[in-house]
């Protein structure tokens, strides 16, 4: 196996054409994605009549499969030597359940459309990033995530300004007007998915696959299972970014100044994310690790005992540093310490942990929230990002090499 990408693979402004390729195919997906956050809550309560709690159902049922079936996923593009249809087949799925929300009539044919979203998002996203790495240079690895992430991001910020400019347009419409956005949303995905399919090339099989007489499952290593153990520290006290929306709007801003903020935080993550993966590059992924961790303890405890304007501001513009650190070195950390026949198999295992610590995170800040304060919850995920600060510092010493990828 070589270190280096598929020399079939050209190069576009510095980076694997396969890079860029599914950069694009992320941004036009999360635009098709983003563009429904605003309208999905408002439409299922709203128009098909369902409860708050019939909500909480139906994203909870999301979530939680998309969190296991990503290990499902990784291991399955790992065994069988192919990752391109994985990736085919969880954005198509994606883009055909979002357009086919317009036609739901109740919410638990929503709950159905919405559970196989996430379904198509758990097929991809281990294969996916194993295609990345797969596709980048070992010393290039940061680089490559932070572009990604950049792309991404860049589509989340777009995506919610599409719907409100749908919105003011279709606002007397009522009903029709939130199903015609859900239609809408099938433009972006289509050319998401045309990218994929013309433009990605997955590396030969021969990169991938496992080598003549070795063992049929490459362990993952002590490694990746103490970095992954530290991130669970901090994934706990990671709880959705609803409440820290629920919390700005309690400073003081309105519903549009929110959404600006929220702007701010998603295009200020976007600009960072590839300069922070060059740093990861030169000099190691655990510093920046730490500051993300260090930084999101502070963002929290901000908004724990600034619950004013500007302590939502900083919260929010804080945050979006740790954002643009955060994710990309995750990634780029599995790729440097795991086998390269085993990566799709460790993101999924990533995604599947993660997944699986964000709803318990979510529903305790839920808890803590109503019974001890609006302060509680931003406290504990302070107090557990500085212990995923010392646990990383504790498991992952200074000194160990990266897996080489002969």
């Amino acid at each position: 196996m070589s270190s280096s990408p598929n020399s079939n693979q050209r190069i576009w402004f510095g980076f694997n054409s396969n890079v860029i390729a599914l950069g694009l195919t992320s941004f036009f997906t999360d635009i098709s994605t983003e563009m429904l956050i605003p309208v999905m809550p408002l439409f299922i309560t709203a128009t098909l009549g369902a409860s708050v709690a019939s909500l909480g159902v139906i994203e909870g049922i999301a979530e939680c499969t998309a969190s296991s079936l990503r290990l499902v996923a990784g291991r399955l593009s790992d065994r069988i030597g192919h990752r391109k249809p994985f990736l085919v087949a969880g954005y198509g799925l994606s883009g055909v359940c979002k357009t086919l929300m317009a036609f739901a009539g109740s919410w638990p044919v929503m709950l159905g459309f919405r559970f196989g979203d996430r379904v198509g998002k758990a097929l991809r996203n281990p294969p996916r990033d194993a295609i990345i790495a797969d596709s980048t240079p070992d010393a290039d690895l940061g680089r490559a995530f932070g572009l990604h992430r950049a792309m991404d991001t860049t589509g989340a910020a777009i995506g919610p300004l599409v719907a409100w400019w749908l919105l003011g347009r279709w606002s007397s419409l009522g009903a029709d007007g939130y199903r015609r956005i859900f239609l809408c949303s099938s433009l972006p995905a289509a050319l998401a998915l045309v990218v994929l399919i013309t433009l990605v090339h997955a590396p030969r099989l021969a990169i991938v696959r496992r080598a003549p007489g070795a063992p049929g499952h490459a362990p993952l290593g002590s490694r990746f299972a103490r970095f992954v153990s530290a991130d669970l520290l901090f994934q706990l006290g990671n709880s959705s970014m609803a409440f820290l929306l629920l919390r700005a709007q309690h400073s003081g801003f309105s519903a549009g100044g929110v959404s600006l903020l929220y702007l701010a935080y998603n295009l200020c993550s976007a600009a960072l994310s590839l300069p922070f993966g060059g740093l990861s590059d030169r000099f190691g992924r655990k510093p920046l690790l730490l500051a993300g961790y260090l930084l999101y303890a502070l963002a929290y405890g901000v908004a724990a005992f600034a619950p004013t304007r500007a302590g939502a501001t900083v919260a929010f513009l804080t945050l979006a540093v740790h954002s643009a650190i955060i994710e990309g070195q995750s990634r780029s950390i599995i790729a440097d310490v795991v086998p390269r026949e085993r990566r799709a198999t460790a993101f999924g295992v990533y995604h599947g942990a993660v997944g699986a610590a964000l709803l318990p995170a979510s529903l305790v800040a839920g808890v803590l929230w109503e019974r001890v304060g609006p302060q509680a919850p931003f406290a504990l995920g302070s107090l557990l990002a500085l212990a995923a600060a010392i646990a990383l510092v504790v498991l992952l010493p200074a000194g160990e090499r990266p897996v080489r990828h002969a």
